[in-house]
């Protein structure tokens, strides 16, 4: 693993573990009150770029190379995208029958979040281009810390005990991490030369999905399509992600 990456895993771990102090400090109960819309919108455009443009492209040229004429990359993302809207649909429906309580809720989301972080750390590891990596390391910054902050309220507002909240939220911080570290040792130690054009693949639905569905009702492209301001710091942050496919 290089210095950069070592320096943006331990920048995501300390930036996710420390907007997720204040709800365990002052148990504080209002999850409206903390949000970055421009912040979350900057950073659905560069998901989406970064997905369809580069990490796409990225697996679809390495199955080329591998003389696979179908089109495994866009079936693999296709998949994880609807897999993602399935899981999604099941937990909010879960939830809702759920509704009072709190501790299944929480738990439900600390379980999506992870996945989707994970994921994300998986990405940025397989990153090869500096550059890439950089954009991919803000974009996930510009969400994780109203991300862990949200779940770190839900997380606090059940009844378990302190030794259970802060493991639960434990699990969140470290996913991005041990994805990151994880794509590293795909890149660098697995043989097989179909491993990372696959994980690529998933990564690329992974960010196609954070771009556009995640969230559902509550995602950027669905809740403010018509707001003006917002969707246009969609757009910057698609065209920075085609902006650096020139030199990538």
């Amino acid at each position: 693993m290089s210095n950069f990456q070592l320096t943006i895993l331990l920048v995501i771990l300390f930036v996710t573990a420390i907007s997720g102090i204040f709800p365990f400090v002052k148990k504080a109960h209002n999850p409206n009150g903390f949000h970055f819309p421009i912040g979350e919108a900057l950073a659905s455009g560069v998901f989406l770029g970064a997905g369809l443009i580069h990490m796409l492209g990225d697996s679809a040229g390495d199955f080329s190379e591998l003389n696979i004429d179908y089109p495994f990359p866009f079936l693999i993302a296709g998949i994880t995208i609807l897999l993602f809207l399935l899981l999604e649909h099941i937990g909010g429906s879960l939830s809702k029958s759920n509704k009072g309580n709190l501790s299944f809720i929480a738990i439900m989301a600390t379980i999506m979040l992870s996945i989707h972080s994970f994921f994300e750390g998986a990405a940025l590891g397989l990153s090869e281009e500096l550059s890439v990596a950089l954009v991919i390391f803000l974009a996930i910054i510009a969400h994780k810390w109203a991300a862990s902050f949200a779940l770190a309220i839900n997380i606090n507002k059940t009844n378990m005990n302190f030794i259970s909240r802060f493991m639960l939220f434990t699990i969140f911080v470290i996913m991005t991490p041990l994805g990151i570290v994880f794509g590293q040792a795909a890149q660098n130690y697995v043989t097989n030369h179909y491993v990372e054009p696959t994980f690529t693949a998933i990564a690329a639905g992974t960010f196609i999905y954070m771009g556009t569905l995640h969230g559902l009702d509550r995602s950027v492209l669905v809740k403010d399509c018509c707001n003006t301001k917002q969707y246009s710091f969609v757009i910057i942050g698609f065209t920075i992600m085609a902006i650096v496919a020139i030199w990538t």
